[in-house]
């Protein structure tokens, strides 16, 4: 294999190592914006509970207000009844006291109710704050693993760039150029192996005479479909594809 394929290849390895890097880098803000959101609407929801079941409170202590001022006027009219002149006024004196004890029974009525409601949104209440310091905590630890990989992500592509510029150095500057070329029109691909007689990356199968000439190793050789640098019987490790002078 010549020197210069050899070099693109491994070029190669690096620049598709470095891709993945980076679209990891992209990736990460992204997913915790998403788990950051997620954890917002979990938020909201645990405010409208706290909202709901602050306005139950409020609720009651209004509603235990108006039976103290039902009670009161109970009393008043008691008072007033004990001074009746006629009978008339004796029931409707009465009249007015059974419609305030109704009120209150109702009133009271209303505040059981709430009662009962009031304990399923403590439960909710008390069940999402809980869950809510867990998943605080789930999100801490993503975003501080997040951190660590991008920073991790982003040491390995230096190391992959002084690498890549030491591979560089070593090449023909007209085959790196070409290479630069290929790859930036080929969806950062620029050197494929040719497997089973056929182009790897587009799968068209290589003339006969030109596999043979491949083979030969003796010049550089573009697949004639879609212009990658082909190379063939790759070594068995790509550590050998880099002269120990460029590796250290």
């Amino acid at each position: 294999m010549l020197p210069d394929i050899a070099h693109a290849v491994r070029l190669q390895i690096i620049d598709d190592r470095t891709g993945v890097l980076t679209k990891e880098i992209a990736a990460l803000p992204k997913h915790i914006a998403e788990i950051e959101k997620k954890l917002e609407g979990h938020q909201k929801r645990l405010d409208a509970d706290r909202a709901a079941m602050t306005a139950n409170q409020k609720e009651r202590k209004r509603l235990e207000g108006d039976i103290q001022i039902q009670e009161q006027k109970i009393a008043k009219l008691r008072n007033q009844m004990m001074e009746a002149k006629t009978n008339d006024q004796y029931h409707a004196f009465q009249h007015e006291i059974e419609f305030c004890q109704k009120e209150i029974g109702r009133i009271e009525d209303r505040i059981l109710e709430l009662m009962g409601e009031s304990e399923s949104l403590e439960k909710n209440v008390k069940a999402a704050e809980a869950a809510l310091t867990v998943e605080k905590k789930q999100v801490e630890g993503e975003k501080k693993q997040a951190q660590d990989r991008t920073a991790a992500d982003k040491t390995e592509i230096a190391g992959l760039n002084e690498e890549r510029a030491k591979i560089a150095a070593q090449m023909t500057p007209r085959v790196l150029a070409e290479y630069e070329r290929i790859r930036k029109g080929r969806a950062g691909v620029a050197i494929a192996e040719a497997i089973d007689g056929r182009c790897s990356k587009c799968h068209i199968t290589l003339r006969p005479q030109f596999l043979q000439e491949l083979k030969m190793g003796d010049a550089i050789m573009v697949c004639e479909s879609c212009k990658r640098m082909l190379y063939i019987n790759a070594p068995q490790s790509f550590d050998d594809l880099v002269p120990q002078s460029v590796r250290g």
